[in-house]
């Protein structure tokens, strides 16, 4: 649709609920009018984040162009970093928090992934996960939740936020109503959570309730639970109404858009972008996160979502008031960020604080079952088929990290699963899993590798509950840098093992 068929007033409202992608790391010329005109938020990706002062620089002069307008990111620490993608994260994720179980250490860890997150200029960063980790088969929260129990996620789930905030910035929790009794990644997918409304309610909705006061913003989960409804929670005025029951009265921000569960093109259940904007903020939403810009253009991406809601607001599908309050709620949001005390301090990042608070809750989180200590020469055959959407590809971060970690005593080197019979009998193969119990490739890779070497040591990097059976087996809980730097202790038998 045209500009031209809305008022000034229309189109700053269709502007103020949409939070799109963009490649590069400068301002694209096709977003820049849009950021001036009141364009509600944008969402940073490891493409737009290659370090902390390049970010830092591409976030002054978005907020040059508009102070409003909402600067997000995925940095939750552990699997899912955007803001240290190419390394792999200083702090390990949800998990190993969890089970370390210090709400002290977790709110020392919320303020150290804070840190990381005003030092680059960001206003909210997209967590802290506050799913409960209910299914084991879970391939996309996984370690990512803090655990099983909803107490310990809604303890630690709001030490995490207290840390974001002694930081300065704010926090979106996600994914309402709860994604963690799911087997189906909504990125390629629509999960179906097909259980009771009060089991919804005390299982999962319970640790975003508990803390939605203190809340900056919350993000919803493309799940369907039949029990209320037949569609997906983003567009689905239950889901809304059941949140803002919770007292929550900040903005609500989709999942993306552009995952399979909401973009396959089924015109009922997976309408599409454009469609799907229209009916999540006819649901209640606030803000509409679209799609990652290394999935499809975010310009035509962009287009789309705003014809859709430009056509909804002229049709009468949408009200210009709904819109405009929705704005409203997410520039309070970014005016109540800036206004903090931690913000205005203009946080620094040190180093050394990081490093030494995502050793400590990795170590401390850290099990092992048998003899781990390595030999000489580790051979790293990792065994992991499917790529968790959210996190992305982490495979070389975990050979760099052990390298790096056992030299000069220890070598590493990564040797093919179909190749392990060219591996000396006397050095030490470990074998890399995330989800050996579900996934179908991984189960028979690991199987086939565990006959022919029995005496290898299996790193798991999921969650524990789904770990394998193994004579020798460390459980690190994700991927983050201290994950890695955690089994690589255990490896050379620096630490002492529980």
């Amino acid at each position: 649709m045209d500009r031209a068929a809305l008022s000034d007033e229309q189109h700053r409202a269709v502007l103020g609920v949409l939070l799109p992608g963009f490649a590069g790391t400068t301002v694209p010329d096709w977003l820049a009018p849009h950021v001036r005109d009141g364009l509600g938020g944008v969402c940073l990706f490891a493409m737009n984040t290659p370090d902390v002062a390049t970010t830092r620089s591409l976030c002054d002069a978005l907020s040059a162009l508009n102070p409003d307008l909402c600067i997000t990111t995925d940095e939750e620490g552990g699997d899912v970093s955007r803001l240290e993608a190419a390394h792999g994260s200083s702090l390990p994720g949800n998990e190993a928090l969890g089970v370390a179980d210090d709400e002290a250490l977790t709110r020392a860890a919320g303020a150290v992934i804070g840190a990381l997150v005003r030092a680059a200029g960001v206003h909210l960063t997209l967590a802290p996960v506050l799913d409960v980790a209910s299914n084991p088969d879970n391939p996309v929260i996984s370690v990512r939740s803090f655990g099983a129990d909803p107490d310990l996620v809604a303890r630690h789930g709001g030490a995490y936020l207290a840390g974001l905030h002694d930081a300065g910035v704010g926090g979106c929790a996600k994914h309402f109503p709860g994604h963690g009794d799911t087997a189906v990644d909504s990125h390629v997918g629509l999960p179906v959570i097909d259980i009771d409304p009060v089991l919804l309610r005390d299982r999962d909705i319970a640790p975003f309730a508990a803390v939605a006061h203190d809340l900056d913003a919350v993000m919803t989960a493309h799940i369907v639970v039949p029990a209320l409804g037949p569609y997906p929670a983003t567009l689905s005025p239950w889901a809304y109404e059941l949140l803002r029951s919770t007292g929550f009265d900040g903005p609500v921000i989709t999942d993306a858009l552009g995952m399979a569960a909401i973009a396959a093109g089924d015109a009922d259940h997976a309408p599409g972008i454009g469609e799907g904007c229209v009916r999540a903020l006819a649901a209640g939403a606030d803000l509409l996160c679209l799609d990652a810009p290394q999935n499809r253009d975010p310009e035509l991406q962009f287009s789309e979502a705003y014809a859709s809601i430009a056509e909804g607001l002229l049709s009468g599908r949408l009200e210009l008031a709904r819109l405009q309050d929705s704005a409203e709620r997410t520039r309070r949001c970014v005016r109540a960020v800036v206004a903090r005390r931690g913000w205005q301090r203009d946080t620094t990042l040190d180093q050394a604080a990081v490093a030494a608070v995502g050793d400590e809750v990795a170590l401390r989180a850290l099990e092992t079952v048998g003899d781990v200590r390595a030999g000489e020469a580790v051979w790293v055959a990792d065994l992991r088929q499917s790529v968790n959407w959210a996190a992305g590809d982490l495979g070389s971060v975990v050979i760099d990290t052990l390298a790096e970690e056992l030299a000069p005593d220890i070598s590493v080197q990564p040797v093919l699963a179909g190749s392990l019979d060219q591996v000396p009998a006397d050095q030490t193969v470990v074998l890399v899993t995330r989800q050996p119990l579900v996934d179908g490739h991984e189960v028979a890779g690991l199987a086939a590798a565990l006959e022919q070497r029995p005496d290898a040591i299996v790193l798991h990097a999921g969650m524990s509950r789904a770990a394998p059976e193994a004579r020798r087996r460390i459980n690190i809980h994700g991927l983050g840098r201290p994950n890695l730097r955690a089994a690589a202790a255990a490896l050379a038998g620096r630490t002492p093992t529980r």
